[in-house]
This record gives C-alpha cells, sequence and structure tokens, in this order.
C-alpha cells in the first residue's frame, strides 16, 4: 500500500456524525485526482461524547501533486 497523501474527517457531535458522509463525498468529488488505497474508522467515547474518525490513505498522481 503506497499512499502519498492523508485526509482526516473527525465528529463529535450527532448531526456531524450523520453528515460525515456527505462531508467526504464532497471531499472526494473536489479531490479526483486521488485514488483511495486504504482507509480507517475509529470510534472512540466517554460519558458524554462520541467520536467517529473516517481516516483516507491515498495516492495522487504526480501530474495533480501542487
Amino acid at each position: 500500500m503506497a499512499f502519498n497523501g492523508v485526509k482526516v474527517f473527525s465528529a463529535t457531535k450527532a448531526r456531524e456524525r450523520e453528515d460525515l458522509g456527505e462531508i467526504i463525498t464532497r471531499w472526494l468529488r473536489a479531490n479526483q485526482g486521488i485514488r483511495i488505497v486504504d482507509k480507517v474508522v475509529t470510534q472512540s467515547s466517554d460519558r458524554e461524547f462520541h467520536c467517529l474518525t473516517i481516516t483516507l490513505f491515498y495516492q495522487r498522481d504526480a501530474a495533480d501533486r501542487d
């Protein structure tokens, strides 16, 4: 798994967690020059907060780099 970029999406509030899929979809559409090579979904919580984190590892073509 070779990657040259990482993007982390995280949400703690219920509404933010519900919207996380759409937020990721918008980011993917705005960054069409990448290929997702791996992902990690992490959920953590304490007595008050529940955190959902989605980490995307991606490969960006050399032609698409800044």
